[in-house]
């Protein structure tokens, strides 16, 4: 029973933090696809909640936090990230956000951008249950790879 709390914490966590890899660690524990699925989407639907919650106040420290060191407000990353918000919106950023971003970036970039809390929750929840699904799939298809044989 805990070995099992344990691999479902595991998947859970590292869902917070790092998407992609949830499933990946999920199909190697063994873990059932729908369990998989639901731990990865669960794990960084808690960071969006958390951060999104608390973001308001961090975006506006990191912000005085920048003024106070000098820098520019806008650099080649935070203008690349402007244009892909300006072309296609919350939407955009959303389903990047588990590929290039993580639960957590996407989240404080969408809380620097203004973006209302409900469309945040929004747009990551069903980004989170698409790219959870994919990369669900990826990792049971991939799951012969000798990769796999050092996490069993």
């Amino acid at each position: 029973m805990l070995p099992d709390l344990l691999k479902y914490a595991t998947v859970f966590a590292i869902g917070m933090f790092k998407f992609v890899a949830a499933p990946i660690a999920g199909v190697a524990a063994g873990l059932p696809m729908p369990l998989v699925w639901g731990l990865s989407v669960a794990g960084m639907m808690t960071t969006v909640v958390l951060i999104s919650g608390l973001g308001r106040r961090w975006a506006l420290h990191l912000r005085h936090k920048r003024e106070q060191k000098g820098k520019p407000l806008f650099n080649r990353r935070t203008r690349t990230i402007v244009s892909i918000y300006r072309r296609f919106g919350m939407v955009g950023i959303a389903f990047l956000t588990p590929i290039l971003f993580s639960p957590v970036g996407g989240t404080v970039i969408a809380t620097q951008l203004h973006v209302p809390r409900w469309r945040i929750l929004l747009h990551m929840a069903w980004s989170a249950a698409f790219w959870g699904f994919a990369f669900t799939l990826l990792a049971i298809r991939f799951s012969h790879l000798p990769i796999f044989d050092h996490y069993r």
